[in-house]
């Protein structure tokens, strides 16, 4: 029987089977608007499955209300993935290892295998934030930084200052490249612009630290509208965070708390 593998964002539930070592097609819903009928109606519709491990950082309201769904569709109580001090040959770089995210350090396993597990990478993740986390050749988690995602840059520029507000107000957004001739497209490019220079700075430090065959992978929500603007060498895995609770499975390396 298959394990049903779930990322759970602020914006989007993404989800996949594991069948053996094997991960199938990642599928995804917005979680917009009313969540809680949203994770109904996904848990309702799946398929029997022999577990379920999760990475969630959508908060405790949205975990429980997954929890529900999925007992209620009689399936598995969920397993929500924590980040640890070492799991499938990584060690957390974090003083207190529980504060780093837990979709940032299954990310960032997922990075190190992809590429070998002997060279450094970098994984960036562009969604409701942008978080770059480097861990080097030999499998230590160097840190890594956050900033607002391109979406929320543009939210908070809207929401801080009445100027700008007024006047992108009523214009549509036609994304676009080069300069823009009008404040929506802006904030849109001016945004994009900026998260693609963050994953362009990120490369070439990572690979000034650690020479030319370090690997940056980006992943998120968010990723395929700033990769046509960044000029380094990347690699687009949309699924990253669940291909590594593909890994910690495989590994055995599963710590999971079980949210009632």
């Amino acid at each position: 029987m298959s394990i049903l593998l779930v990322d759970m964002g602020n914006s989007r539930l993404k989800w996949a089977l594991q069948r053996g070592s094997t991960l199938g097609r990642m599928r995804a819903v917005d979680l917009a608007g009313d969540a809680q009928d949203v994770i109904g109606t996904w848990a309702a519709g799946l398929k029997r499955v022999s577990a379920v491990h999760v990475v969630s950082v959508a908060g405790v309201q949205r975990d429980r209300t997954l929890t529900r769904s999925l007992r209620a569709a009689g399936l598995p109580s969920p397993q929500f993935v924590q980040s640890t001090m070492l799991a499938a040959g990584v060690r957390n770089g974090y003083r207190e290892p529980w504060r780093l995210g837990a979709d940032r350090w299954v990310a960032a396993i997922a990075g190190w295998h992809e590429a070998g597990r002997d060279c450094a990478v970098a994984v960036i993740d562009i969604g409701t934030a942008t978080t770059v986390d480097v861990v080097d050749a030999t499998g230590q988690h160097e840190g890594g930084l956050i900033v607002p995602g391109p979406g929320l840059m543009v939210h908070a520029l809207l929401r801080g200052t009445r100027g700008i507000a007024v006047r992108a107000a009523g214009t549509a957004r036609m994304r676009q490249r080069g300069w823009a001739r009008d404040t929506a497209n802006a904030l849109d490019s001016g945004a994009l612009e900026a998260t693609a220079a963050l994953v362009e700075r990120s490369a070439r430090l990572l690979r000034k630290q650690h020479g030319e065959d370090a690997q940056v992978f980006i992943t998120g929500g968010g990723a395929a509208a700033v990769l046509p603007r960044v000029n380094a060498p990347c690699r687009h895995l949309a699924d990253l965070v669940l291909r590594g609770l593909v890994v910690l499975t495989d590994a055995q390396s599963l710590t999971a708390v079980t949210t009632p």
